[in-house]
């Protein structure tokens, strides 16, 4: 009985004398739903926008702070940018006729966005940049390892940009 009762004042002050943690969404209070623009690629990779616009749906989804909608239905649209996507070697491989090939690559991918609200002429968040980078390793067909690669570091980006929106307040 005693232990109980003493268990029970423990957690009572552990709950009144919290930190200021706060459980749940740290997003603008008035903006309940976001939508994605169509993504515009200023790359030569093939078809990325399409990629990091589906990501940028999944990572909200996945985020929960903000409900995904159409965007005649949005508080906020996401419009963005795909700047660049770079790939680097990480290691190599020796062939039997001495001479080495990549094996393992890096891709990095760098994204631009903004929040507008539908109807205001100024951003609610102004130009900001995002970016992911994943390894992957090339297995018999190189682009299928390519576009395995660009996919895992457009959600690492995407990622990184729905922090930058849920919390930018």
């Amino acid at each position: 009985m005693r232990v109980a009762a003493l268990m029970m004042l423990t957690l009572l002050l552990a709950c009144v004398s919290g930190c200021g943690y706060r459980v749940g969404s740290l997003m603008h209070p008035q903006i309940r739903t976001v939508a994605v623009a169509p993504v515009v690629n200023e790359t030569i990779a093939y078809n990325v926008s399409a990629e990091v616009r589906g990501l940028l749906c999944e990572a909200f989804m996945t985020d929960g702070s903000l409900k995904l909608v159409d965007m005649s239905k949005a508080d906020c649209i996401v419009y963005a940018r795909v700047l660049g996507v770079n790939f680097s070697e990480i290691s190599w491989a020796t062939k039997s006729n001495d001479f080495d090939v990549p094996n393992q690559w890096r891709v990095s991918l760098f994204i631009e966005y903004s929040v507008v609200i539908p109807g205001q002429a100024k951003p609610l968040l102004t130009a900001r940049k995002a970016s992911g980078s994943a390894d992957f390793q090339t297995g018999a067909d190189q682009e299928i390892g390519r576009r395995n690669g660009i996919r895992q570091a457009a959600y690492a980006a995407a990622k990184n940009v729905v922090a930058g929106v849920t919390e930018a307040w």
